[in-house]
């Protein structure tokens, strides 16, 4: 598929026009070197993808490692393969140590190292990791719209934001005429949907914004390949594990199992097909090691699910 060809959904109010699955960088010079990154990214841009997530934080957790990893390898990638105005790449400030925080000197420091690292002139969507509940939204709206008008920001987005804050932060962009959020990355699943569904999703429904949730497979978990009694080696399967401890976990599966036989398609793609259908999303996040996981993830942009299938599996997580 070339990416003319592609599909593209429009972020919010911007003139983003992305890929229906953003791969998420998480993994990038963590769990996947920089030749199986390098893979990973060749095979989803082949396939007509073009929506890269990735943070500054990302993977300072890592033995060795101190943040800017991810974002150090899809910019010697961006690089290698001279195709940067195909790609929409999205990071994220305020969470690695010594820049944790929303300040507005914070943001502006976070967003120059990721421009570094990334080696781009512009970042096409900076998202502020986490609110900073000691910093008053005006100072994060309008560190953010300085970055924007000096050209340096494309669009701006919030990641792990409560509904009263993002309100706010909403208000006081459209009452100064500021850059304002187009974009919300709640935590947010099939098993994972009192953070978003409610209020949050409510502010983002009435201003017209997208959400782009990250762990849409739950860690790992709604891949299916955790199941009572299996071990998988993984470094995420502790997270993945704990739901099967959750009544909904295996009813979860029950339903996935069922909505992927019918379609002859994998679990993967039936519940990353389920959050895309819900209301506001506009591309889920998932990761992957491998060229190979990439499929089944790619695959449910097309996938069309039924209203009964839909509703099948929307009262299993209920």
């Amino acid at each position: 598929m070339t990416t003319s060809e592609a599909p593209r959904v429009t972020l919010g109010p911007s003139d983003l026009a992305v890929s229906p699955l953003s791969l998420g960088g998480n993994v990038f010079g963590w769990t996947a070197d920089a030749a199986q990154s390098f893979a990973v990214l060749d095979a989803y841009a082949a396939a007509g993808g073009n929506f890269i997530d990735t943070a500054d934080v990302y993977s300072a957790w890592a033995p060795g490692n101190s943040g800017g990893e991810s974002e150090t390898v899809i910019g010697d990638w961006l690089r290698s393969r001279g195709d940067r105005e195909q790609i929409v790449v999205a990071t994220k400030v305020g969470s690695l140590p010594g820049l944790d925080n929303l300040r507005a000197d914070t943001i502006k420091r976070g967003a120059e190292a990721s421009l570094r690292r990334l080696g781009v002139e512009r970042i096409d969507l900076l998202y502020t990791h986490k609110d900073d509940l000691d910093t008053p939204v005006e100072e994060i709206v309008t560190a953010l719209d300085e970055l924007v008008r000096a050209g340096k920001v494309r669009e701006v987005a919030a990641s792990n934001i409560g509904p009263e804050r993002l309100a706010a932060s909403l208000e006081f962009a459209g009452r100064e005429g500021l850059a304002t959020y187009v974009a919300v990355q709640p935590h947010y699943n099939l098993v994972s949907r009192d953070t978003y569904e409610g209020p949050l999703a409510d502010v983002v429904a009435a201003h017209g914004l997208s959400c782009v949730p990250y762990y849409a497979l739950a860690s790992g978990f709604l891949t299916g390949k955790y199941r009572p009694g299996t071990v998988v080696d993984s470094a995420r399967a502790q997270g993945a594990g704990r739901y099967l401890d959750d009544p909904r976990g295996p009813r979860v599966l029950a339903a996935l199992d069922e909505v992927a036989a019918a379609h002859g398609t994998q679990v993967a793609t039936v519940a990353l097909a389920w959050l895309a259908a819900q209301p506001t999303v506009a591309a889920p996040l998932a990761s992957a090691r491998t060229p190979e996981q990439l499929p089944p993830l790619l695959a449910a942009a097309s996938l069309r699910l039924t209203g009964a299938e839909l509703e099948l599996l929307s009262e299993a997580s209920a």
